[in-house]
């Protein structure tokens, strides 16, 4: 009958921990398990996770492609179906669009970044619109209605 102060670990399932740099007596004396000489073996030895031995670096090794234009402006996309989808929810206040607008009913991700309307869809509400960029099909569709654009100049 097991009774649980008479309990014990299966036999040869439980090791006694590895000591290192305890003398020649223990079997792993001399070098401490680390091998011969080298970088690896002294005390002190840290190494950065991407570190190569000397050898040439992944990120140096793999061949790079295309071109990657610094000065290229990514634009957050809004076209105006999405814009009549929020007139007709109700969300805006005296049908005026702007980034806080857009980011409050989570219509672009960034507030600060710039966003384009696009002309994608129909358009029946008029509305006063401030962006930075506007497709020419926008401009159309926005003026046709009555609705008023301005461009954000930064």
């Amino acid at each position: 009958m097991d009774i649980l102060s008479n309990l014990k670990y299966a036999k040869g399932s439980v090791k006694s921990k590895k000591r290192i740099g305890r003398g020649e007596g223990t079997g792993r004396g001399g070098t401490a398990t680390k091998g011969m000489n080298g970088q690896r073996s002294r005390s002190g030895f840290k190494s950065r996770a991407w570190f190569e031995g000397g050898q040439m670096p992944l990120q140096r090794r793999v061949p790079k492609r295309g071109f990657n234009h610094i000065f290229k402006i990514y634009y957050q996309v809004v076209n105006v179906s999405r814009l009549q989808q929020l007139a007709d929810s109700g969300k805006l206040e005296d049908g005026a669009i702007n980034a806080a607008v857009l980011f409050k009913n989570k219509v672009i991700s960034k507030a600060a970044a710039p966003y384009k309307i696009l002309g994608n869809g129909e358009i029946k509400a008029k509305l006063d619109i401030e962006a930075h960029k506007f497709s020419a099909s926008a401009k159309e569709k926005i003026e046709a209605v009555g609705g008023t654009i301005k461009e954000i100049k930064d």
